[in-house]
């Protein structure tokens, strides 16, 4: 199944009612997540919105197409963004459930094309979330010469009732690039385990950022590898995850160093508070000499000056430390 707007969100299938009652339900979950409304819904924005297992709109643009079909409980989509193209404004995608049991799973499929440029801003959301699951499978492929940018924002509600598996595996060609930042600050996480597997090539630039704030019970697993096989590959892993309450975070983060001249670094902070547990796991794999990769960790509490400091002007102790942590993260 494709669907495609000619006009702002006019779907091609499904009755207005049912659709209209949707979409509303999912705006209001993606604004929730950090979403622009007004930029999701311009015409010379491209633009993937997934509820459930429907395909509430899919827009493309000059330079990127979609296709997306439901299958079982979710939706398959292939991105495809053509050679050399460069796409000048962020592409606005958009997965949610909005009852509060469900489960969901994306099978995503992204294809960059040689000398191509192009910046994704994906806000997932489960306002209502008790006992749902999100499973997410994303291949990349990124050829020579190319730039893709993928900024996540989540919001799991104030419940923690969701288990969200983004599950991904990325190829960077000669000289490309692959950036990533994925962020989970805000309401209740619940559980969430990240597994990402990068491969770079000659001269290909790597970058993955992880921020997340886990309170109550919310677990937080963050697995990320990174094989620079080329010559002259640059990597770098950087961590941010607070813990209070009873949350739990674990983080595994491997560089393998392969090539000549490839440089790797490894950069996680944790801090802990209450009865939350944090452990990080840096792991250097070096198999040529001329490779270097290096690593830092530090699990903590906040600065006690800088709490005094804020206490002192007027904050109280709880708020003090969420505005330490948050500061951090961001």
């Amino acid at each position: 199944m494709k669907t495609k707007t000619q006009s702002k969100f006019h779907p091609l299938k499904s009755s207005a009612p049912i659709w209209a009652s949707e979409m509303a339900g999912i705006m209001e979950a993606y604004r929730k997540a950090g979403g622009n409304l007004e930029q999701l819904q311009a015409q010379d924005v491209a633009t993937l919105v997934v509820s459930g297992d429907q395909v509430l709109v899919s827009h493309d643009i000059a330079g990127i197409q979609f296709s997306a079909e439901r299958i079982e409980n979710g939706v398959r989509a292939k991105i495809e963004v053509g050679a050399n193209s460069v796409i000048a404004k962020p592409v606005h995608l958009c997965f949610g459930v909005l009852p509060q049991e469900g489960i969901q799973h994306i099978i995503a499929d992204y294809h960059i094309g040689e000398g191509a440029q192009v910046k994704f801003l994906a806000h997932c959301s489960f306002p209502n979330a008790v006992k749902v699951e999100h499973l997410m499978n994303a291949t990349i492929q990124i050829e020579k010469n190319a730039l893709m940018e993928y900024t996540e924002e989540h919001f799991h509600g104030e419940k923690g009732g969701i288990l969200v598996k983004p599950t991904t595996r990325v190829t960077v060609e000669k000289r490309g690039t692959y950036r990533n930042t994925f962020s989970l600050v805000r309401g209740s996480i619940g559980e969430m385990v990240i597994d990402v597997k990068v491969d770079a090539q000659e001269n290909a630039l790597v970058e993955l950022h992880t921020k997340a704030f886990g309170i109550h019970k919310d677990i937080v697993k963050v697995n990320e590898l990174i094989r620079l096989n080329g010559n002259n590959a640059h990597g770098l892993a950087k961590t941010r995850i607070a813990v209070k309450d009873q949350a739990l975070s674990e983080v595994v983060t491997i560089t393998e160093g392969n090539a000549p001249g490839v440089k790797g670094h490894m950069d996680c902070t944790e801090i802990v508070r209450d009865q939350g547990k944090a452990t990080n796991n840096p792991i250097v794999l070096v198999s040529n000499a001329l490779a270097q990769v290096t690593h830092e960790a530090a699990i903590g509490t906040v600065n006690r000056k800088e709490l005094e400091t804020l206490m002192s002007r007027g904050l109280n102790e709880n708020e003090a430390v969420d505005l330490i942590i948050r500061a951090m993260i961001r």
